[in-house]
Order: C-alpha cells, then sequence, then structure tokens
C-alpha cells in the first residue's frame, strides 16, 4: 500500500525540494499552497515527469477553519495520510521597535498557528491507520538562537520546536515520530538579502556557505524513511556548523 505525505508549502523553495524526493522514495504527494498554484502544478509536473505521483490542495494555514474542512474532505475522499510535512511559513523581518501589529500577528498566526491548524484534523486519521507516521515540522536557526531583526519569526519557530517535543510525546506509543528540522541559511532561489548582511552571515557559518534545498530534502528523505523510526522528539539542524 503506497503512503501518502502532505506537504505545506510545496510550490517552491525547501516546500518544492522535499515533495519531489519523496516523490522519488515513493510516497504519494499531496503538493499543498495558498497562493502560488502555477508553483505548485509545477512541482506536480515534476513529480510526474521522474515517475510519482500526486495531486494539488490549497488552503489558508492561517485559517483554521478553512485547513480543517479542505484537510477532512481530502482525507474523506483518498485516505489518511502516513506523513505531514509543516512547511509552510512567512517571514516579517524589521527591528522590534519597527515591527507593526500586522507584522507580528501575521507571522505568529501563520508559522506557529499552523502547527495545529494543520495537523490537528490529520492526527486521529493517522492514528486510525495503525501503521505509524511520521511528522516533521520545520522550524529555522533563529528558532534556536533568536535572530536580530526576527524577534517575530524566532518567536514563532522557538515555538514549533517546544510544540514539537510535546507532540512526540504524546504520539510515540502510536509510533509516530514528530521531529523537526532547523534550516539555516538555505539558498531557496530567492534569498532576499542585503549583500551586506549576506556577508555577515557568512562569517558565522563555518563551512562557508549556505546550504541547498537538496541537503534539507535529503534529510526529510531520512526522517520519512523506516531507518528513522527510533527518532523522535528531535531538533535537527541544518546549518553548515553555525550553531
Amino acid at each position: 500500500m503506497t503512503k501518502t505525505v502532505l506537504i505545506t508549502g510545496a510550490s517552491k523553495g525547501i516546500g518544492k525540494a522535499i515533495a519531489c524526493q519523496l516523490a522519488q522514495d515513493g510516497f504519494d504527494i499531496v503538493i499543498h499552497y495558498h497562493s502560488d498554484q502555477k508553483g505548485a502544478q509545477e512541482t506536480l509536473n515534476t513529480i510526474e515527469k521522474n515517475g510519482g505521483k500526486g495531486r494539488l490542495i490549497s488552503f489558508d494555514v492561517a485559517n483554521r477553519l478553512q485547513c480543517q474542512q479542505t484537510i477532512e474532505a481530502d482525507i474523506e475522499q483518498h485516505g489518511a495520510y502516513y506523513g505531514v510535512i509543516n512547511n509552510a511559513g512567512i517571514i516579517r523581518d524589521g527591528a522590534f521597535p519597527a515591527l507593526t501589529d500586522k507584522d507580528w500577528y501575521e507571522v505568529i498566526h501563520t508559522d506557529l498557528d499552523s502547527f495545529y491548524n494543520v495537523l490537528h484534523p490529520c492526527i486521529m486519521p493517522m492514528i486510525g491507520l495503525r501503521n505509524g507516521g511520521r511528522i516533521i515540522a520545520i522550524s529555522s536557526v533563529s528558532g534556536i538562537v533568536g535572530n536580530r531583526g526576527q524577534v517575530n519569526y524566532s518567536a514563532a519557530k522557538a515555538g514549533i520546536i517546544g510544540a514539537t517535543k510535546a507532540l512526540a510525546l504524546e504520539l510515540a506509543k502510536r509510533k509516530i515520530t514528530v521531529n523537526c528540522i532547523a534550516p539555516g541559511l538555505i539558498d531557496t532561489g530567492i534569498l532576499d538579502m542585503e549583500p551586506i548582511a549576506l556577508q555577515e552571515a557568512m562569517k558565522m557559518i563555518p563551512l562557508r556557505r549556505m546550504g541547498n534545498v537538496e541537503e534539507v530534502a535529503g534529510l526529510a528523505s531520512y526522517l520519512m524513511s523506516d531507518i528513522a523510526s527510533y527518532v523522535t522528539r528531535q531538533v535537527i539542524s541544518i546549518n553548515g556548523g553555525m550553531v
């Protein structure tokens, strides 16, 4: 029986790379997007071109009711997910005194609340499969050490780490692992940093380079695999030695 994995924010960047990698690993992929339908379709085209299977799903991860209704309808039609990768998120950087209410609200409600909004309707159907499962939350190095100009983002990503550790305890007896990947500076092709800021960031990385999305996807591939069945409640950093 083919296992299905839902990946949020899979229309580009890290989410797209993970979707393509897991499709190669033999999973059926549910490719989530919010506004970038074209990007999501390109992800699906790439998967199908390489012999994999997938389908598209669209909802706003910050909208609790929309998440619940859309996910429950998809599960009712296609069956429960074996795995979920909570990847979708946004950034609204700025010095703390300059942050607006909207900057704080949108980042917290998109990046942190999505942990509950997306996973909550998935868990009981996943338990019902009686086949174990895999949950991976994408945090950030900012959630581990904090980052200048990212108080809102660091707060959200630190919250994800705490939620991951707690949920892992609850689901361990069901053989469902819950882990967190914390990327550092990753070249997604759309990196929005000033040259001087990028230069300073590179000085903090012992390997003296950015990571690439395929390297993050490789880590997700391992955590989703059978061989990782004894790995749970972990925060695994992939940051070139930055932390």
